[in-house]
């Protein structure tokens, strides 16, 4: 999935396999490191592998990020937004995060809609060149279930 041109366009470039390793290394090290970090997404119905999703906060990040990556044959199915539902839930239940961020290039206009439907809204201020969208604790609500 990370291999792919079209995954890889507003995630950074297209990845081999030896830079897919190291990536999924600093993901599962997330979790040792900050307590949380990025799930498998699996399809209900099939168990099949459909993407990843969740929390990600290395040094020097503006805050944590609720992020999502869906298999481009699996585009269109709400599977990001459900994923990032998820994401957030855990994120102010389990992790106690005040605010949660999820950084979006301007224009990936699938994902500015996936964070509109969670409740990000724009902050009008970017990070590394993307946008900065942004959830509260204080006004988010749960949109699971």
């Amino acid at each position: 999935m990370a291999a792919h041109p079209d995954m890889s366009r507003y995630t950074g470039s297209p990845r081999d396999r030896e830079a897919v390793w190291d990536m999924e290394a600093a993901l599962t090290g997330h979790w040792h490191l900050c307590g949380f970090g990025m799930w498998a997404a699996e399809d209900r119905s099939s168990g099949e592998f459909v993407g990843r999703a969740g929390l990600y906060r290395p040094e020097g990040w503006p805050g944590i990020e609720a992020a999502w990556t869906i298999r481009r044959d699996r585009w269109g199915q709400g599977l990001a937004t459900e994923a990032g539902a998820a994401a957030l839930e855990f994120a102010f239940t389990q992790v106690g995060a005040d605010e949660v961020i999820s950084r979006i290039r301007p224009d990936n206009a699938a994902s500015i809609r996936v964070a509109a439907k969670l409740g990000l809204t724009d902050a009008h201020r970017t990070f590394r060149g993307d946008a900065v969208y942004v959830a509260a604790r204080r006004t988010w609500t749960s949109r699971i279930g």
